[in-house]
């Protein structure tokens, strides 16, 4: 796999399909659709980090670390204020630090808060918001022939048991990400096809009805024909939330309209499969896609346009990500750039004026 071409990847390193019976209708078009639907659909969900290793999070990755259980509840209920149902973990290990108490790998020691994860999940219980918890990166980023190697699955499935039995208590523990993103190029590959059926399998066995999130790269390239959709029916993920590509200017927002509208006809013949966006709402301090180039917001002007090119053609809009690109001013959890209030502010502005029941402050 091209590490390049890969956003999560980028993050990391540089260089049988299940029906989905019984899918609650929040996972339909119909959600967001108020009286008088306006064109532009809100955002509905956001990744979130704990910490990550290098300098794209550079800009909150330190305020992160110093966060006090108080904070971590208070930025969940930030998300939850404008009108966000679903927040989506990046990793439960990363860098080769842990996030919660294993002895497969040494717990992150830079952190203040004993246990990040259960004061979101303890926050979201509250305010109402769906988690998905990451299956990773336990030993790093692996290809995929390597995740589906006996040894190293049973690896992530003993992390997996063990956040079910620290975790599952919660009731915001609604389903499963897997983080190793696979590219659209233009199709997905069968070894990829094979892992997700392998991981799906046990994150559904260690808690039943999860729902399990993929998030792929490549969605310019997606051919969308007869093969794609044998594809989608193969593919046991409930959601795919494919990534816009915008802000890691490998697509323009024309081309990300063009290329939502090709998969809503996909996933309209496999309606088992949730079509979502992940838009991409930063941008970059300098060149893209470089380890040493900080993430910063996106212009909000910019934003409203990714969020039209998608919005006729999906199910759900998500975001990478709120937590650094956007700050509530005042709020009990600052974090990112300086632009973050900036973002926060004419975003919470635009929703007010279209979708004020959905903002709670």
């Amino acid at each position: 796999m091209n590490h390049d071409i890969s956003r999560r990847g980028f993050l990391e390193v540089l260089g049988a399909g299940a029906a989905m019976a019984g899918l609650p209708r929040g996972l339909t078009r119909a959600e967001d659709a108020p009286t008088t639907k306006p064109k532009i659909k809100p955002i509905r969900g956001s990744w979130i980090s704990v910490l990550w290793n290098d300098r794209r999070h550079f800009y909150w990755n330190d305020a992160c670390a110093k966060f006090s259980r108080e904070q971590w509840e208070g930025l969940v209920q930030e998300a939850a204020d404008i009108g966000m149902k679903y927040l989506v973990l990046l990793a439960t290990v990363e860098g080769g630090k842990a996030f919660f108490d294993t002895p497969l790998a040494p717990k992150a020691k830079e952190l203040a808060c004993d246990d990040p994860i259960d004061a979101m999940l303890a926050a979201a219980d509250k305010c109402g918001i769906k988690f998905f918890l990451s299956t990773g990166y336990l030993d790093g980023w692996l290809d995929y022939g390597t995740l589906i190697d006996p040894k190293i699955a049973k690896r992530r499935f003993e992390a997996m048991a063990q956040i079910v039995d620290k975790y599952g208590r919660h009731e915001s523990f609604w389903g499963w990400y897997l983080p190793d993103e696979a590219g659209v190029t233009p199709y997905f590959t069968d070894v990829f096809i094979r892992h997700v059926a392998i991981y799906a399998r046990e994150a559904r066995r260690l808690k039943l009805g999860a729902k399990i999130l993929i998030a792929p790269w490549g969605t310019h390239n997606a051919v969308c024909d007869d093969k794609y959709v044998k594809q989608l029916e193969q593919l046991d993920a409930d959601i795919i939330a494919y990534q816009d590509e915008v802000g890691c200017r490998r697509a323009t927002i024309a081309e990300s309209a063009a290329a939502y509208e090709k998969l809503r006809l996909a996933h309209d013949r496999v309606p088992q499969r949730a079509l979502w966006a992940d838009v991409e709402v930063f941008d970059w301090e300098g060149p893209s896609n470089l380890q040493t180039s900080p993430l910063i917001p996106a212009p909000f002007e910019r934003i409203k346009k990714q969020l039209a090119a998608v919005s006729p053609y999906v199910d759900v809009i998500t975001i990478y990500q709120y937590q650094g690109l956007m700050s509530r001013p005042g709020g009990k959890a600052p974090t990112g750039h300086p632009g973050a209030t900036k973002l926060y502010r004419d975003y919470v502005a635009w929703l007010k004026s279209e979708y004020p029941r959905l903002v709670r402050s």
